[in-house]
Formats: structure tokens, sequence, C-alpha cells
């Protein structure tokens, strides 16, 4: 019988065992892969996705919802008179407060085929109505401008919760693994901070990315 087995150089042995190298590193690949140890990939849902992306706008001190696209008749109607706000708490010990109603200072008008209301503020958006969503269901009990922001991003005032930003990157994947899923821009360091982008519960890979910070657009 002829003898099969012999001695390797060392060509011979780094020749043999790089073939095995290439599925090592295959195995690995296909293994970050799986949504159950990468979040990150893109996810499937019981509905086709349209949308890649997000980008949410949130100006803290911008024109108010009946400045712009909320009308509000009885607004007009009652301009100048003083009206009790019971049971709205406020940030005076949550107590009811009496305060003084005053009208927009812009006029109102239907546009487009869903007769949405637009003020003056905004003629060339008033152009494209169709083409928008507008919730007009939302509500909240507070008027502090801290809680009222944190709640807008994580849906809670007084706990720690994931920011919307973190939900949509849990939610939805990234198709890019190289670069942040969540980028916040300039974010405030008040009214509520890091909470706005903040991951909390959820694997911190979900964080928003901070770049620059409020007042310094250069920076960002």
């Amino acid at each position: 019988m002829e003898q099969i087995f012999h001695k390797l150089t060392r060509r011979e042995m780094l020749k043999s065992a790089t073939c095995g190298f290439g599925g090592l590193a295959l195995s690995g690949m296909q293994y970050g892969q799986t949504a159950s140890y990468n979040s990150l990939i893109p996810k499937t849902s019981l509905f086709p996705q349209r949308a890649k992306r997000v980008i949410f706008i949130f100006m803290a001190g911008g024109p108010s919802h009946v400045d712009t696209f909320d009308y509000k008749p009885e607004l007009f109607a009652k301009d100048g008179k003083q009206i009790d706000f019971v049971g709205v708490r406020t940030n005076t010990f949550g107590q009811a407060s009496k305060r003084t109603l005053m009208k927009p200072l812009w006029e109102f008008k239907r546009y487009g085929e869903c007769g949405q209301y637009v003020s003056s503020l905004f003629p060339n958006i008033a152009k494209h109505v169709d083409d928008l969503a507008f919730i007009h269901s939302m509500h909240t009990e507070g008027v502090a401008h801290g809680p009222s922001t944190l709640f807008m991003h994580t849906g809670a005032t007084n706990l720690v919760r994931p920011s919307m930003g973190s939900w949509i990157s849990y939610g939805l994947g990234t198709e890019n693994q190289n670069l942040p899923a969540f980028v916040t821009i300039s974010p405030s360091a008040s009214k509520g901070g890091p909470r706005n982008y903040s991951n909390a519960f959820l694997p911190s890979i979900h964080q928003g990315t901070a770049i620059g910070r409020a007042g310094n657009v250069s920076g960002a």
C-alpha cells in the first residue's frame, strides 16, 4: 500500500490552510447579518416600505400650531377675553390659571383638494398641502417647555424612554452599516438635553449621534 501520510513543508501547510480561512470569514460575515446579532440590518414588515429615511425637524421656539396650520375659529371670536384653564396643569405648582386669549395675527384660508387650513405665514407650503399629512389629534396636559419637549421626543415627561429616532433605528434598521443610523444636529443641552435623543433601554447602537451643539450651527 502506498503511504498517504507524509510530512508537510511549511509552504504546503500554508497553501492548504488558506483554503479554510475564507470559510471562517464567510461564516463570521453571515453571522453578523442575522437579526438577532445585528439590530441595524434592514427589517422586513407586513407592508411595503416606501420611505428609506426620516428627517424630523423640531423647531424649539418656532411658531405655534394655532398660528400656522391649526385654525381655531373660537380663538378669533374670543380674542381679548380671559378664560380659566380648568384641569390644565401649569408650571405654577399644578394650579389652574387665568389667561387672556389672543387671536393669530395672520389670516387662514383653505388650500388644495383636502381643504387644509394654512395661515398666510406659509404661502408656498400652502401650494403643496395635498402632498403633506397634518396631525391634529395630538394633545398634552403640560405647558412647561422642558417636559413638553421631552414628551414630544420620547412620549414621557419624567421617565427614561427611547427617543423617536432610536425607535426608528431599532424598528427599520439601516442600509449603511458604516455610518450612524440616527444623527441629531445641534441638539440643545437644556429642556431634556441628551434624553431627547437617548436610546434608554434599547441597545446602545441606537443612541443618537450628536453633531455640533445648539447655538453653534457652524460646528455642525
